[in-house]
């Protein structure tokens, strides 16, 4: 069975049981029944009608934010959630629609705090409407000090560190991070990362991540000016297939690994195109976000005792290519 080496324990969330009922020896059938519900796509619970909305800092056309909105619509159904989903890569619109959110007087907030600076002001302004919020994917540094219930992700910088470890580990020695948002805290905590543990040469290249063939040349520019350049480290799935176009363009030899996964990463990593990911399970992020609302909406549980609730790091191989290929087709991971 393929392993996967985890750099930081995955907290999840327990089972909880549908009803009081439903976990006592005469409650067998409502707990089957509950089963089956969700299986159909129909609530599990019997809880209120409410309604949760989740802003995130994603641009348009980027499939990782697809799985989180996917892993959150499959706990929003299981839990009789009225989900709502809209996004913004510009940060003032971002906290634009958390206003909208809570003007609307949803009963729960999840949101990205990718530029944090721009959002307090927003989160603040749902908290003192009553609203709870989750922080989910960025922003685990000032979730607790901004009054979020907890933090759902993983660690950036943990998970840079983890990256300098596994370059260390390929001997390479001259290391590029592709930085393809910039201002987002997230991406500067992952490069940071690498940089505390690789023990090579690292140098940040900037990029207009909502132009691809300015992702390629910038890229290409850097592997063509400097042929010592061993490996290419980007920091979103949809970037590792360009910057394998962009070592071709070069002539280059450097290995191409990158954050985050999906279906072209998982035939990357399979036939060598690409050297290893990093899965952080955006699903399991975005089905988190919900259940752990629902949960503090239904008991007043919360969970991760102040500390981040984390789905991640874990560094991909080619031996588990195979068992992930399956799930970056159905679009879970």
């Amino acid at each position: 069975m393929a392993r996967f080496r985890t750099w930081a324990g995955i907290a999840l969330t327990g089972a909880l049981c549908v009803s009081l009922t439903a976990c006592s020896s005469t409650g067998g059938k409502r707990a089957e029944d509950a089963r089956k519900a969700a299986a159909q796509g129909r609530a599990a619970v019997s809880t209120p009608r409410w309604t949760f909305a989740m802003i995130t800092h994603s641009g348009d056309g980027d499939t990782f934010w697809d799985i989180v909105q996917e892993g959150a619509e499959e706990a929003a159904r299981k839990d009789n959630i009225d989900f709502l989903y809209s996004h913004d890569d510009e940060a003032q619109q971002q906290a634009q629609l958390v206003d909208a959110a809570v003007d609307k007087k949803v009963d729960a907030i999840i949101v990205t705090l990718a530029k944090p600076d721009a959002m307090k002001a927003a989160v603040a302004r749902a908290e003192k409407a009553g609203i709870p919020v989750i922080t989910v994917n960025s922003g685990s540094a000032q979730s607790k000090a901004f009054g979020a219930l907890t933090h759902v992700g993983q660690d950036e910088t943990v998970a840079g560190e983890a990256v300098g470890e596994e370059l260390n580990k390929r001997g390479r020695k001259k290391a590029l991070c592709v930085m393809h948002e910039q201002g987002n805290v997230g991406h500067e905590q992952r490069c940071d990362g690498i940089g505390k543990t690789f023990r090579g040469s690292l140098q940040r290249v900037y990029v207009n991540g909502t132009n691809m063939p300015d992702v390629q040349s910038g890229i290409e520019a850097k592997l063509q000016s400097d042929p010592s350049v061993d490996a290419v480290v980007t920091l979103g799935a949809p970037y590792a297939d360009t910057a394998v176009k962009a070592r071709e363009d070069a002539g280059s030899k450097a290995e191409i690994d990158t954050f985050d996964l999906n279906a072209k990463v998982a035939v990357g990593l399979k036939d060598g195109t690409l050297g290893f990911a990093v899965d952080q399970q955006p699903f399991l992020q975005g089905y988190e976000a919900v259940d752990l609302l629902w949960l503090y909406k239904y008991n007043n549980d919360t969970l991760g005792g102040g500390r981040p609730v984390l789905t991640g790091p874990q560094i991909v191989t080619s031996d588990q290519a195979d068992a992930l290929q399956a799930y970056t087709r159905r679009g879970t991971r």
